[in-house]
């Protein structure tokens, strides 16, 4: 998910930022922006809104935001 990186960058909010939207740890975000591991769909779902784009462009199925 190099997009999840690009959008926190964007918006410069930290790994730690985003691991307290999901009450998860700072290096759980590292791995889901290294491919790691993968966000559920709950988690993705409050990723978009929160950067205000389409999980399709979150995961890169699409370019439209």
């Amino acid at each position: 998910m190099n997009r999840l990186k690009e959008l926190r960058l964007e918006r410069d909010v930290s790994q730690a930022d985003v691991g307290k939207l999901f009450k998860i740890t700072r290096q759980a975000v590292q791995r889901w922006e290294v491919g790691k591991s993968q966000p559920n769909i709950f988690q993705l779902i409050i990723l978009a809104k929160y950067f205000q784009v389409s999980i399709d462009y979150l995961v890169g199925w699409s370019d439209v935001r």
